[in-house]
């Protein structure tokens, strides 16, 4: 199939990474793997952050004017004509104001993968792109999700015929390599002794919910017991830097701030360290927990969202209520006292992120929805 891609929200060739940008480049893959033909279809972002209804009315003129477009050169034969149109990521902030249209327009099935809805915002400033989301869910054909707590919102939009399909978040060139020389090597390069386990925290500094998570693992790591021996190494960096390094400053000889790294070193950070800590404010699952388990980490975080869908609690990892500081430190301190669980927990993290969460096994799933959908 001939598969238009477009993901409202942040494009997978945006310059800046994120989470978002990378399961839009997975999903990408994934569907190639399927034998399908992919194109990015649009570029345009359609984010309003600010609930401003002069720029949601711009954006939606600047996506009908995109769709007629598209239209017009599919109708005129200087585009093959898309069997499937697919977007990547809708909420109420970045509705989708392309796909519905053309795909209405050129009779094919309309797919959205990840979409939320969030009743609260069918009044207010954000009123017309909320009901927008809920126009693309009775339209789709078949809606995509990866956080199972998301489905019991969004499924009953759906309109006649409409399909929901749950699968897990994956990851591509799995299995990850171990490097047992990696852990000797960080510690080395940044002067930690043998003995302290070492916390992994990735995540970008924005304001909002990444600096609430950061917050909290401040929080948590304050009520771990002094004498406890640990390390912290951030991975990450953006405008909330400072208060990052403020809520840091009683730690400020146990924490290491990396900045922003590339893959690879971040793939190397992963093997080096013992356990991968972050709290999960608001997460909708969270890639780095899914890459940290695929590495052998166990994960602490907050029972969240799809969270669970990644991190078994007491099987791959241990999960806290959503910003209960306390309960997050008792299980920090739970894995600092018993390394040997920590590892149990990391070994049983790798085996699943391998046998659920890979891109050849999702790619499955998905061409199996896709060839069923009528075209």
């Amino acid at each position: 199939m001939r598969i238009a891609f477009y993901a409202p929200l942040k494009s997978p060739d945006a310059p800046t990474p994120s989470g978002d940008r990378r399961m839009a480049r997975l999903l990408m893959a994934a569907l190639r793997a399927g034998g399908h033909e992919v194109f990015l279809a649009s570029r345009l972002r359609s984010r309003d952050g600010e609930g401003d209804p002069e720029r949601q009315a711009h954006l939606v003129r600047l996506g009908a004017r995109f769709a007629d477009k598209f239209v017009e050169r599919c109708e005129s034969g200087r585009i093959p004509t898309p069997d499937i149109w697919f977007s990547y990521h809708l909420y109420y902030k970045a509705p989708d104001l392309i796909g519905p249209a053309v795909a209405r327009r050129l009779g094919i099935p309309y797919v959205v993968a990840e979409a939320s809805n969030a009743p609260k915002r069918a009044g207010g400033p954000w009123a017309d792109s909320h009901r927008r989301i809920l126009d693309a869910l009775g339209q789709a054909a078949l809606v995509i999700g990866f956080n199972s707590r998301d489905k019991p919102c969004v499924a009953p939009c759906l309109g006649p015929g409409g399909t929901y399909l749950q699968i897990k978040p994956f990851l591509d060139r799995l299995p990850y390599p171990v490097d047992p020389s990696a852990g000797p090597a960080l510690r080395a390069e940044l002067g930690i002794s043998a003995g302290e386990p070492l916390l992994l925290a990735v995540g970008m500094m924005r304001p909002g919910v990444k600096i609430d998570s950061y917050r909290i693992l401040a929080e948590a790591l304050s009520r771990v017991p002094a004498e406890r021996r640990w390390a912290l190494i951030i991975a990450g960096d953006g405008a909330g830097r400072p208060e990052v390094e403020a809520c840091f400053a009683p730690h400020r000889v146990r924490v290491h701030l990396l900045g922003a790294v590339d893959a690879a070193r971040l793939r190397f950070l992963y093997q080096a360290a013992d356990i991968l800590a972050w709290p999960s404010i608001n997460e909708a699952y969270g890639m780095a927990l899914l890459e940290a388990q695929a590495s052998g980490l166990p994960v602490v975080a907050g029972d969240v969202g799809g969270v669970p869908d990644i991190v078994s609690d007491g099987a791959t990892g241990l999960l806290s209520p959503e910003g209960d500081s306390v309960a997050f430190a008792e299980n920090l301190d739970r894995l600092l006292l018993d390394m040997d669980l920590a590892r149990t927990l990391g070994a049983a993290g790798r085996e699943q992120a391998n046998r659920s969460h890979s891109l050849e096994s999702i790619a499955g799933q998905l061409t199996v929805a896709l060839q069923a959908l009528p075209c």
